[in-house]
């Protein structure tokens, strides 16, 4: 067994290992020295990033896939009971690991920083693991989204702290015991795991109950669902709140946009403190605050730590650009949820000036679609003009009546100029028909919208 390494999975073998949660964990324990094996649908160039630390990578699904020496297999809540490789793990007799106990192994002996929210955990993640990174600290972390390149996900580093994101949509989180936790924001999201806000809240304080003692929860003093977990949990954990509250702990005093980056300054222990977050929006600046805070938490000087995170200069898919064609630029996100749409393009517009703002959007899921359809299209009124796709099923079978009809609707009663997009085929001449040199062009939505970005930059360079 290689060190570092919990005795099953020393050779493991992940389905689905090109996703970016397990291919984080899958490039950990190759770092570590393990013998990892793994399946996907479909080539990528995470596939081809985790080949280069060795990693035996099949593509499609396939029993044979499955050495019979295998360790464990690890798994994440996307695949099903019927995938042939998990039918032949349980006919071997060959343990099944979940990809959240996969994690939680790994952080074992560490110091962890768990990062909770509903949205703005892969940002803040990142900007926490690279700032710790720039002071020499060498963390380990796993992000949901490649810093800078393909597979740049994850990595195991030499040093004490482990950085990850906590994922509240299946309630995976309850398998981690950071010694810091972050929550960013608690909204209903997830709807086919969480009936109501009430159980979204008991989830996230059984998360909370999950921090070691003389831990500390970093949480939100702004929005109105962090405000009330607060509450909750009051007494039972030290708490640090952060944000533009009156009574936040650590307290932004101003945030100015500077074109694409922000000047902060925050209270923190009674001083005044500036520092650059090197990415537009106020939503991106409040994330850097929060893991200013978590890393202050962890006994790391702020006055360090500040600096340090204007090194952090964006993951890919959050606000990301593609590139620029025709005087066009075009520009990748991945929210797919109401807040962060509006986020999104609240940052753009800010950013922007006069330039028009179109969106390509893609509604994902259905179930988040049939919840909060209604205002995915009021935030696409924040657009000069949008396209919508067909929902991105991804793990979920359609629900009769709902489609991206109920998203377009609702944006056209408020006052957004929207058009329905069957065939995504058709995309890249339709943008290249509606837009003009100094146009910003936005592919939104968690799906494979996100392909769209190079083949309408194509288009417009002819």
């Amino acid at each position: 067994m290689a060190p570092g390494i919990p005795n099953a999975m020393d050779r493991p073998h992940f389905i689905g290992i090109g996703g970016a949660g397990m291919s984080g964990i899958a490039k950990i324990l190759a770092q570590r020295g393990a013998v990892v094996a793994g399946s996907d649908a479909r080539e990528s160039p995470t596939a081809d990033a985790l080949r280069a630390l060795g990693v035996s990578v099949h593509i499609g699904h396939a029993a044979e896939h499955l050495a019979d020496d295998a360790g464990c297999v690890v798994v994440s809540s996307a695949i099903r009971a019927d995938n042939p490789e998990l039918v032949r793990a349980a006919e071997r007799g060959i343990p099944v690991v979940h990809r959240s106990d996969a994690l939680a192994a790994l952080m074992h002996g560490l110091r962890p920083v768990a990062v909770a929210g509903t949205h703005g955990k892969t940002t803040t993640t990142s900007m926490l693991a690279v700032s710790l990174g720039e002071l020499g600290l060498k963390p380990s972390y796993a992000i949901g989204g490649d810093l800078d390149a393909p597979g740049s996900n994850a990595l195991h580093g030499d040093g004490e702290i482990f950085v990850a994101e906590a994922d509240e949509s299946d309630r995976s989180f309850h398998k981690y015991a950071p010694e810091v936790a972050i929550v960013l924001n608690v909204e209903l999201d997830h709807h086919a795991n969480y009936a109501s806000m009430d159980e979204i809240y008991d989830s996230f304080v059984t998360f909370t109950e999950r921090i070691t003692e003389g831990g500390t929860l970093v949480i939100s003093a702004d929005q109105d669902g962090a405000r009330e977990l607060t509450r909750r949990v009051a007494g039972s954990v030290r708490t640090v709140t952060y944000g533009e509250a009156a009574d936040a702990d650590v307290r932004v005093l101003s945030v100015v946009a500077r074109g694409l980056t922000s000047e902060v300054t925050v209270l923190l222990d009674g001083r005044e403190l500036g520092f650059t977050v090197s990415v537009p929006g106020r939503h991106y600046a409040l994330n850097a605050v929060a893991a200013l805070a978590a890393g202050a938490a962890l006994g790391v000087p702020a006055a360090e730590l500040a600096p340090a995170i204007a090194a952090y200069t964006g993951v890919k898919r959050r606000l990301q650009l593609k590139g620029e064609a025709a005087g066009v630029q075009v520009i990748d996100s991945y929210a797919h949820h109401p807040t962060e749409m509006t986020a999104d393009l609240e940052a753009m517009r800010g950013a922007a000036g006069d330039a028009r703002i179109l969106v390509v959007y893609q509604p994902h899921l259905f179930s988040r679609t049939q919840e909060l359809g209604k205002e995915m299209g009021a935030a696409l009124a924040l657009a000069d003009a949008s396209l919508v796709l067909d929902v991105y099923p991804a793990r979920e079978d359609p629900i009769p009546g709902i489609t991206s009809e109920v998203v377009i609707e609702a944006a056209r009663a408020a006052g957004a100029d929207v058009s329905a997009v069957r065939d995504r085929g058709e995309v890249p001449a339709l943008v290249a028909g509606m837009a003009k040199a100094g146009d910003l062009v936005i592919t939104m939505g968690a799906g494979d919208v996100t392909d769209l970005g190079p083949l309408i930059l194509d288009r417009l360079a002819k």
